[in-house]
């Protein structure tokens, strides 16, 4: 599929000119930074050197002084406390990080909950309501989920369970009749910062608790490793206060993470290497990346809730022994690899439904049903076939007497809104802009699929179905200094609102070194024919087609990032080649 390579619009001059004097840096670093906003030497500094003290005040969140005299008011009652949270990445490390912090005052009154994906499906649900009232609890910590869950709340109440929804999904018209509603995206909400993930409401519950209590912030910081999973696996913009909790959250990874991650990454074959931290001199035992936490950490995270029980991986996050750690890694491993068969099977499946039906082939999104298709891997197959059609993609299966389904989009378009628009078809729907599930009964499928697809294609503009590549500068290979490489680094954590830097080299040519790798991929060894440099070494994946128009000497341009490659021991610079243009076309 042909890509569309556009230029992020370059920062102000002024702003760029100023940058670049002030922190003695090239006037192309100092154009990223101004890309992303920084327009100061201060909001650069603010950027280059997170501190803890940049978060902000908890209690500036609506109704955090409410959640937090109820939960005083339950240790002090010596009432027992269920906390609560959905089965993915970012529920899970939720409850894990409210469970650890709260135990200590409730000891063996607390309990955790985490719904069964095919039985009870997403958010609260009655049967969870019902287990906490014949348990006898009092008060339920919901994360991750709840701001829907209006009747369900009420019904709570009638049996005298209260709630404090902790919650970072976009709220409905009406909100739960909850003891408390935490969450930044509810209109009469103040708090400087929209975008926390479950777990960093969460979080910030934890801080209020604590404040409270006179206690050292220093004490939290073990629990950050959880927020920063749930920020990387759950997609939410690493800005603001998000980057100040990823990268604190990366630090303790990478020198000491819990049990629980230490058994997962020994299984995922991350090995440890020495580095010396820029910032502050010390030395990581790893060099993890937001990148490493959503394909290493996540995938095996969820592979529990997606095959069998979610509590499999709350209990391998609370375990505070390795030995215990590392049986509960051996049965998620274990999970994760049957997750991988099952999401490649279906996915297979759903490809030759869609070749195999011209009308399905040339629309501008998808709906595809099969009941028989594993609930657990859905959303996976909705992300494999969006980057493989690129359009917004819905893949449905049958749990009980519903259709459930996961959806997922492409860049700038709200598949939430297109959701919404067919809201009078479903049971229930809930997510963000670029992802979301629902459900509904099966005799509306055809209205839905119908009503959806027309509202894509009546909403989506042309260029929107044709993936994009967004640039941040053009460059050539002789900038690539120490200096500039080292400055580069300090722009991660990358993610959404702070992606990893995308460059562009133009008149590129092989050594005639390069070669095919894997059958589908190629590693090239390049040079530049407007630049003086050394030859400079790129991995392009899925680029083999390439090849023999690379050997033959023709020149190309290359969009890429500037990544590091570890090899027996060494780290050198290497570009991931993201697209190929030659000259010619």
């Amino acid at each position: 599929m042909e890509n569309r390579w556009i230029f992020k619009q370059d920062g102000e001059a002024q702003v760029v000119k100023h940058l670049s004097e002030v922190l003695s840096i090239r006037t192309s670093l100092a154009n990223l930074l101004a890309q992303r906003g920084v327009t100061t030497f201060e909001e650069a500094r603010y950027f280059f050197r997170p501190q803890l003290s940049y978060l902000h005040d908890p209690f500036l969140m609506k109704d955090m002084d409410k959640a937090v005299e109820r939960i005083f008011k339950a240790i002090d009652s010596n009432e027992k406390i269920m906390i609560y949270g959905d089965y993915d990445v970012d529920g899970t490390t939720a409850v894990a990080l409210v469970y650890a912090y709260l135990k200590k005052y409730f000891k063996k009154r607390i309990a955790f909950y985490i719904p069964d994906r095919y039985e009870e499906g997403y958010g609260i649900s009655y049967k969870g309501i019902d287990h906490a009232a014949s348990h006898g609890i009092n008060l339920v910590i919901a994360l991750d989920c709840g701001i829907k869950a209006v009747d369900k709340i009420k019904y709570a109440t009638e049996l005298q369970v209260d709630f404090i929804i902790c919650d970072h999904h976009r709220p409905g018209d009406e909100l739960p009749p909850a003891v408390a509603v935490l969450d930044t995206k509810r209109a009469d909400c103040n708090y400087p910062f929209k975008e926390l993930s479950g777990a960093g409401v969460g979080f910030k519950l934890i801080s209020a608790l604590a404040q409270k209590q006179q206690e050292p912030f220093e004490q939290l910081i073990p629990y950050l490793d959880l927020v920063a999973v749930s920020i990387a696996a759950d997609i939410v913009p690493i800005t603001g206060e998000n980057r100040v909790l990823a990268y604190f959250g990366l630090k303790q990874l990478n020198t000491n993470p819990r049990p629980g991650f230490e058994a997962v990454l020994n299984y995922a074959n991350v090995k440890r290497r020495e580095e010396v931290d820029e910032t502050t001199g010390n030395v990581l035992t790893r060099v993890l990346t937001i990148s490493d936490l959503v394909f290493l950490i996540g995938p095996r995270i969820n592979a529990a809730g997606r095959i069998e029980k979610a509590s499999d991986s709350v209990r391998l996050l609370l375990a505070d022994r390795m030995s215990h750690a590392e049986k509960l890694a051996v049965a998620i491993n274990d999970m994760n690899t049957e997750r991988r068969s099952l999401d490649n099977q279906i996915t297979e499946e759903a490809l030759a439904m869609i070749e195999g039906n011209g009308i399905l082939k040339e629309a501008k999104s998808t709906v595809l049903y099969n009941e028989n298709w594993h609930k657990g891997v859905i959303g996976i197959v909705a992300s494999r076939l969006t980057d493989n059609y690129y359009r917004p993609t819905i893949i449905l299966t049958r749990s009980n007497k519903f259709i459930t389904g996961s959806a997922r989009s492409v860049k700038n378009f709200d598949v939430y809104d297109a959701i919404d628009h067919c809201s009078d078809l479903l049971e229930h729907f809930g997510g963000h802009m670029y992802a979301a599930g629902l459900s509904l009964k099966p005799e509306n499928l055809e209205l839905f699929r119908s009503k959806f697809n027309t509202y894509v294609s009546e909403h989506i503009a042309d260029e929107l179905l044709i993936p994009e590549i967004e640039i941040d500068a053009r460059i050539n290979f002789s900038d690539f200094s120490a200096k500039f490489l080292r400055i580069l680094k300090q722009f991660a954590p990358f993610g959404p609102g702070n992606m990893a830097p995308v460059f562009l080299s133009e008149q590129v040519i092989d050594t005639g070194r390069s070669r095919i790798v894997g059958q589908k991929h190629l590693k090239l060894s390049l040079m530049q024919k407007t630049s003086r440099s050394e030859p400079v070494s790129a991995i392009a994946f899925q680029q083999a087609h390439h090849y023999e128009r690379i050997r033959s000497g023709e020149p190309f341009s290359i969009t890429y990032h500037i990544e590091e490659n570890e090899w027996q021991g060494k780290v050198n610079l290497q570009l991931n080649v993201k697209d190929i243009k030659f000259e010619e076309d």
